[in-house]
């Protein structure tokens, strides 16, 4: 760790390569809620069954296994587009124009044809994870690993902003135009991250481009440097702590992932309206969550990564059991805003850290692969869980399902203690 004064600290967010992340965060955010919870507004309008609702949460499995084709948007350029932008920009241009015509469609659609609307979100969802695995790639190499926080901080600043837009912004264009408007008008916002493609520098890579051959001895070479060779360099690096380290990373967000299928129509089913979720819940939540994603990302430059990580896992879990006391009081805004206030500095406090952390395991040789492995087993477990949650809330309650939710952050907190022992008892034994 450097030894920088407070300022010099703050000083990091003035990067030209962090500014650039705030704008790829907000194209990387931006989809994401148009699938999910803004999505489950939409259908609880149409009165669509919470055991219904849950199933769509499946959908986000597919930012779940992109590790499955990440080690293509690794390694195999793209013809024409590549050598004029980069590996990197080239598959982000991809990923954004896809999610451009699958949000399109959706908006055309709508919950009147569920199985057309579902395959349209997954059109969105994959062409999001494909530009996560960019994204993430691109932040990765453009900067040093002591830089990694404030790099992680401006990622899930614009990230968290595109949430603002995509959650309070579609709820108010819902209310005053129309579902189809909101769709619509989120297509066109995809073009923040088309400009930024376009005006940012490709980074250094430490690996190149492969181009693929399609003959056995060429596909077998493609599969062992692309495919394997990721994986086998982790387990190398770590040795048996791997298997701790994959198990930490499944289960620090399942508490936070578990729940947030089911809060929109929380919500509503509690008697708040549309407006009233945007402007507490979306609105005043995003600066909630942007604060705590700054501190998380001052407190990473001057403590390291365990610390920030054990106070988010705790305080992600304490605040489930907040949203349980909210689902048996009355219907009052000053208590959600209380419960959103909570959580939001939480969540992006927590966000933060863990980023950062992912990033902290990568090898830039297989920067996009490695993170996408990281990324798609922290929301797998959660993804695959919250399916279930609307069945859980229809046989149960909100009250029981938020308790549930609260227990399920438990094996991250044992787990963070263990490899912060872990860290400082490596520490101790070098000379």
């Amino acid at each position: 760790m450097q030894d920088l004064t407070w300022r010099e600290t703050l000083l990091i967010y003035t990067s030209p390569r962090v500014i650039a992340m705030t704008f790829l965060g907000f194209s990387g955010g931006l989809p994401f809620l148009l699938v999910f919870s803004t999505l489950t507004a939409w259908l609880t309008e149409w009165n669509v069954s919470r055991s219904t609702i849950g199933f769509f949460a499946w959908i986000g499995i597919t930012y779940s296994t992109k590790v499955l084709w990440a080690p293509v948007v690794d390694s195999i350029p793209i013809p024409f587009l590549t050598k004029t932008l980069g590996q990197r920009r080239s598959w982000m241009l991809i990923g954004q124009m896809g999610i451009a015509l699958g949000l399109v469609l959706m908006s055309l659609i709508g919950p009147s044809d569920l199985l057309i609307l579902s395959c349209c979100a997954f059109l969105v969802a994959f062409s999001s994870a494909t530009q996560d695995v960019a994204i993430d790639a691109f932040r990765i190499e453009s900067a040093e690993p002591e830089y990694q926080g404030a790099m992680s901080a401006a990622y899930v600043f614009g990230y968290r902003l595109a949430l603002l837009i995509a959650g309070a912004g579609a709820l108010y264009l819902a209310e005053y135009f129309s579902w189809t408007i909101a769709y619509i008008t989120m297509a066109t916002l995809m073009l923040v991250g088309v400009i930024t493609v376009i005006l940012v520098a490709e980074p250094d890579r430490q690996s190149e481009s492969f181009q693929l051959e399609l003959s056995p001895i060429g596909l077998r070479r493609w599969f062992t440097r692309a495919v394997a060779g990721p994986f086998v360099d982790f387990f190398s690096r770590n040795g048996k702590v791997a298997f701790i380290i994959l198990l930490f990373i499944a289960v620090f967000r399942l508490s936070d992932i578990a729940m947030g299928i089911m809060a929109n129509p929380f919500y509503l089913d509690m008697g708040y309206t549309k407006i009233e979720i945007a402007n507490v819940a979306k609105v005043f939540g995003f600066f909630m969550s942007i604060a705590g994603s700054l501190i998380c990302g001052v407190l990473v430059v001057k403590w390291g990564l365990m610390r920030p990580l054990f106070i988010g896992a705790v305080a992600v879990s304490i605040t489930n059991l907040l949203f349980a006391s909210l689902s048996v009081l009355e219907p009052k805004v000053s208590y959600l805003a209380i419960v959103i206030s909570a959580d939001n500095l939480s969540g992006g406090f927590a966000a933060t850290a863990f980023i950062a952390y992912l990033s902290s395991l990568t090898n830039r040789a297989y920067t996009a692969t490695q993170y996408a492995l990281f990324s798609s087993l922290m929301t797998l477990p959660g993804k695959f869980i919250s399916g279930f949650s609307g069945l859980v809330v229809d046989n149960f309650g909100y009250f029981e399902f938020f308790v549930v939710a609260a227990m399920l952050g438990i094996p991250a907190i044992l787990l963070v203690v263990w490899l912060s022992r872990y860290e400082q008892a490596q520490l101790a034994s070098q000379p």
